[in-house]
């Protein structure tokens, strides 16, 4: 168990090299990663259900693990915090994606991608950052909490209004089945699992394992969408960079600035800003390549899996940034932070 802890500790603190490291390995040998998009049966709503669902399940599961009853107890004792939160959330980041297309007269299928990643839920992963950038680790599982528990009804809802101005027709329906398969169903479960054994020591040991399964499962998401993309990757290759980092850079501005406006401290608006800018793209690209009425625009999975490659080094540099403003010095190494307990 100890050197499975290790290696999980050491997916963590590399997480991004090891996204990257997937996908450049998987743009070549295109094969390796074949296996994430096989379909195994379709839902009654069309909806294709693959291995690459059950990764995003295992993902919201290993979420599901880390919370507590205290964490919803958080939610009822913070309500103004978590109201702006996720307000910022669902406001800034879907409304920024549909300006950022129209700023770059993107193809409608890269736009359509972009607002889906605007419009689901905070990254899992922004907890960790909000920790080791000395925010408010409390006020961020609130938020990522509640975003993820909004989305089934956000994210369809902010979906079809905002692709509306396409020519892809869009209904909110089939995406609501998805995320309630794929994030809804397994946070539960993840939390009654964690309710009734969480006191066992060797499930707390057991628990420390689950960020490395976690951050393998977003490397085979994006894997898989090389695999089956990454031929048509460079044909919108710059385009799709400029509107990935012009979205969650602003992102981040913008959700650090709605902190500033409603008067919260250091440590919530560093929170803020990682959490709005941060986003669960893994998500986006298992709705982009699953879900029935995105069959006609396999392109939009291209830009929700750059998403989740950039999203996890930018928020690793955010937080390195926001930590050395602590100390007065240049960001150290995600891990030797880790291992300092910042």
């Amino acid at each position: 168990m100890k050197t499975l802890q290790k290696c999980s500790k050491f997916l963590s603190d590399y997480t991004s090299v090891v996204v990257i490291a997937i996908a450049v390995v998987t743009f070549f040998l295109p094969s390796l990663m074949g296996w994430v998009n096989y379909q195994l049966f379709t839902d009654p709503v069309s909806n294709k259900f693959t291995s690459q669902s059950i990764i995003i399940g295992v993902i919201m599961f290993s979420m599901g693990l880390t919370l507590t009853t205290e964490d919803f107890r958080i939610l009822a004792q913070r309500p103004l915090d978590i109201c702006i939160g996720a307000a910022a959330q669902y406001l800034i980041m879907p409304f920024l994606a549909f300006g950022v297309s129209k700023a770059l007269h993107l193809p409608d299928g890269i736009a359509l991608g972009l607002i889906l990643v605007g419009c689901c839920p905070g990254g899992v992963s922004s907890n960790i950052m909000s920790y080791l950038c000395g925010g408010d680790v409390a006020f961020s599982v609130g938020m990522t909490t509640a975003s993820t528990i909004l989305s089934p009804v956000m994210t369809p809802l902010l979906v079809s209004f905002l692709a509306s101005g396409t020519k892809i027709s869009i209904h909110g329906f089939p995406m609501l089945v998805s995320i309630m398969e794929t994030v809804i169903l397994p946070v539960g479960f993840g939390f009654a699992v964690n309710y009734f054994l969480g006191k066992k020591s060797w499930f707390q040991e057991a628990q420390k394992v689950m960020p490395g399964i976690a951050v393998l499962g977003l490397a085979f998401v994006v894997g898989g969408v090389i695999s089956s993309q990454g031929a048509n990757f460079f044909q919108s290759g710059i385009v799709i960079f400029a509107a990935v980092l012009l979205h969650n850079g602003l992102g981040y501005l913008l959700g650090y600035g709605a902190g500033k406006l409603t008067g919260m401290n250091t440590a919530k608006k560093r929170t803020i800003s990682i959490e709005v800018g941060m986003q669960n793209a893994g998500l986006a690209t298992n709705l982009a390549t699953t879900t029935a009425q995105f069959a006609s625009t396999p392109e939009s999975a291209i830009i929700c899996a750059v998403s989740c490659v950039w999203h996890s080094i930018s928020g690793t540099l955010l937080a390195g940034f926001f930590a050395s403003l602590d100390k007065g010095s240049f960001p150290l190494p995600l891990h030797k932070r880790a291992s300092q307990g910042m």
